[in-house]
């Protein structure tokens, strides 16, 4: 894993489209010193990268053990590529959902007037709630008149508000105007305004500034007028609300289950409510977390259903229906009346979902500075330092913290993270600005650019991830104005985000990415080939015929054309791509591929034994005393007569064999002895390799010289199990 290294500055105040030379220097920018920068930008190899995408990579591309990256030879996540295919998002990726739409209601209540009896009645029949909770609430409010409630936007709490009145007999029942303050709340009861006829007042959404809190003085002055009048009054606000000497009783929500199948007794009889609740869409609508809101609205639909008056595709569709609507709601300003802070740590937490929380927090307002100046670019950006209330934040979201311990180069760190409860919300969500904000696409450009100069690979990963997720909604602006910039970028740090932007782009489903990558490979610049090489590596798995074949026409270019090399950086690249492959799930299919060409040229036989050799050197875990992956695969094909009990001594005779590779083949066997020294399973698995990798005297000489020579750990004297691997090896 590589070494954290320090973020670069940010970007200038400008909001241009993106230019191709996304690494040059701008004035003003905060990149004066370039050498510090350049320093900063230390090659790392295919092998740590890779573990790197695997650690970082969010949840719903099913990176890793769980999917993708699941490997041939151990079966765990130390090893294999990228294939396409399924993964969470590929239903909702493309464009909106085109089906029956159905409105979800329970947003704004009304400003001000009576609620009407039959509305009221209704709500009665359908609600459903803790009744314990509820009796509490009402002796409270039976007591003191008034009631501050407290809960989550969307969670009910203004229903809870009118059926405790109801259900306390305050009626007629009246709302009181939204714009009502602390300060004025006992008005709302004298003058004309305390001649209405209404023994039951809600205000809801009330939201008191730090400077003027909530405090129990007002309580006090509005319950002397209310018991004049033999009313009652409940507030409804937000957690984390000002108050001063106020204790506000939480709203907590009852459980989308019970709302539906509330709802559904009300429309229907028992039997047809008990089949609609065992409906597989409605398994799969309550596993993903919705609200009272949207399970009422699901409730109806259902009925309508079940009298034949809605599709069934309705039906599975609504959930996404609901999530779609609500995240186009925080974006439409005029109606989610969010703050573009808000908006800001939204797109955020779809890019980090899953991971720590007060990383999430940073980089929201490093982009919230972005969307400021998209905005209002002769305004200086301004972020609020304090005052940002984490419950609220998260609540709005439809997020949830936990603790989880967050892969380092030092090992596991236990973090606080967040993440959407609805697994889906953050691909919906990137869908819907990239595509329905087209005028937030200069800020979150830039903003991505910054995450992929960070020296943190978990926002290097993360800044690919979210770009991937743009070029599957919309692969040609995505290679435009993001991916091609960094694929052509002289950063090292940039090239390698474009490479795991085009490796899960392609996991998800993304077009023509095979076909991007060997265009590039065959005719891009040195820069972009770089890319396609170490990016075939990754997804090569998938067709390893086809990448091999693309891997060695590169290599005999190179050889013909060495002044194209960057720095001498792709010659290494290309075995550590077939490193990657051997050690893929298409291990086999590889390895078939490296004997049928080793003695094609110069250039394909020191690809293939260089990426052979280079793979035999990968533990298991990258542990120091790990079992070698390569001799594992070969011990088990030994012992099932797979291609690698052939494959693998025929490689290692040609490596050992060869003087470009000799020394670095001896090196990787002293490796194996100390491990074997340590280890009986390795020791057994050596002691049946080594005597098929002697064809000729002069094999058995270079292997027994090493065995005689080779220093312990300790000193200069061998390890015991030299002598006996030694013994082995004589008897051959």
């Amino acid at each position: 894993m590589s070494t954290p290294e320090a973020p670069a500055p940010p970007r200038p105040a400008t909001t241009p489209p993106p230019e191709p030379a996304a690494d040059e220097p701008r004035p003003g920018d905060g990149t004066a010193d370039q050498g510090e920068a350049e320093e900063r930008d230390q090659p790392q190899d295919s092998w740590s990268a890779r573990r790197d995408l695997v650690d970082h990579s969010p949840r719903t591309m099913n990176v890793g053990a769980r999917a993708r990256f699941s490997g041939g030879l151990l079966g765990g996540d130390q090893h294999g590529g990228i294939s396409g295919g399924h993964f969470t998002g590929d239903v909702f990726l493309g464009s909106k959902t085109e089906v029956y739409q159905v409105s979800v209601p329970g947003g704004a209540a009304p400003a001000s007037g009576e609620v009407p009896e039959a509305t009221l009645q209704e709500l009665a029949h359908d609600f459903a709630a803790d009744e314990p909770l509820m009796q509490r609430l009402l002796h409270r409010l039976r007591e003191d008149r008034v009631l501050v409630l407290s809960g989550g936007r969307f969670t009910g709490r203004r229903t809870a508000a009118l059926m405790l009145l109801h259900r306390l007999g305050a009626l007629p029942v009246r709302t009181l105007v939204r714009d009502t303050t602390a300060g004025s709340l006992a008005d709302q009861f004298s003058g004309e305004q305390g001649k209405d006829k209404a023994r039951g007042h809600v205000l809801c959404d009330l939201a008191p500034r730090r400077g003027e809190p909530l405090r129990w003085t007002h309580l006090l002055a509005v319950r002397e007028r209310l018991a004049e009048r033999d009313a009652y009054l409940v507030v409804t606000l937000d957690p984390g609300a000002a108050l001063d000497d106020v204790t506000a009783e939480e709203w907590h929500p009852p459980a989308a289950t019970d709302v539906l199948a509330a709802h559904l007794r009300a429309r229907t009889d028992e039997e047809t409510a008990g089949k609609l609740l065992g409906l597989p869409q409605v398994t799969e609508f309550l596993r993903h977390s919705h609200q009272p809101r949207e399970a009422a609205a699901f409730a109806r639909l259902l009925a309508r259903y079940a009298t034949g008056d809605a599709a069934e595709a309705a039906v599975g569709q609504f959930s996404l229906v609901s999530l779609e609507s609500q995240v186009q709601e925080w974006f439409e300003a005029e109606e989610a009346a969010l703050h573009l802070r808000d908006k800001a740590f939204l797109v955020a937490l779809a890019a980090f979902d899953g991971g720590p929380y007060a990383l999430t927090a940073e980089l929201s307002d490093l982009l919230y500075r972005f969307l400021q100046e998209t905005e209002n670019p002769a305004q200086v950006p301004e972020v609020p330092v304090f005052g940002t209330h984490v419950g609220k934040r998260l609540q709005l979201a439809r997020a949830h913290t936990y603790w989880e311990p967050e892969h380092t180069e030092w090992g596991p760190v236990d973090q606080q993270k967040a993440a959407f409860r609805d697994e889906r919300a953050s691909l919906v969500l990137l869908r819907e600005v990239w595509t329905g904000h087209p005028s937030a696409r200069p800020a979150l450009i830039r903003w991505l650019r910054q995450l992929a100069d960070d020296g943190r690979p978990l926002v290097r990963t993360r800044a690919a991830s979210t770009v991937a997720v743009l070029a599957r909604t919309d692969l040609p602006s995505a290679m435009a104005l993001v991916i091609e910039p960094w694929g052509t970028s002289k950063r090292y740090r940039h090239r390698l985000v474009a490479v795991n932007a085009l490796a899960l782009a392609h996991l998800v489903g993304t077009p023509n990415i095979p076909r991007i990558l060997d265009n590039w490979c065959e005719d891009g610049p040195p820069s972009l080939r770089w890319v396609a090489v170490r990016a075939y590596g990754l997804i090569g798995a998938e067709r390893p015929e086809q990448a091999m074949a693309a891997l060695r026409r590169a290599v005999r270019r190179l050889y013909e054309d060495a002044p194209d090399d960057i720095d001498g950086e792709l010659g290494a690249e290309l075995t550590e791509a077939v490193e990657l492959l051997l050690l893929s799930a298409a291990s086999d299919r590889v390895l078939a591929e490296l004997r049928a060409h080793l003695d094609d040229d110069r250039a394909v036989c020191d690809l293939t034994l260089g990426g052979f050799v280079g793979a035999c050197r990968r533990i298991e875990g990258d542990e120091r005393y790990g079992t070698p992956l390569v001799l594992a695969w070969f011990a088990r094909a030994a012992g099932d007569g797979g291609p690698a009990a052939e494959g693998v001594p025929f490689l290692w005779r040609a490596a050992l064999a060869d003087l470009g590779t000799t020394r670095e083949a001896l090196d990787v066997l002293r490796t194996w002895v100390l491990i074997a020294d340590r280890s009986p399973s390795v020791e057994w698995a050596l002691a049946a390799l080594l005597p098929l990798l002697v064809s000729t005297t002069a094999d058995h000489q270079r292997l027994s010289h090493l065995l005689r020579t080779m220093p312990g750990e300790d000193g200069p004297t061998p390890p015991g199990v030299a002598a006996r691997l030694l013994t082995v090896l004589s008897d051959r």
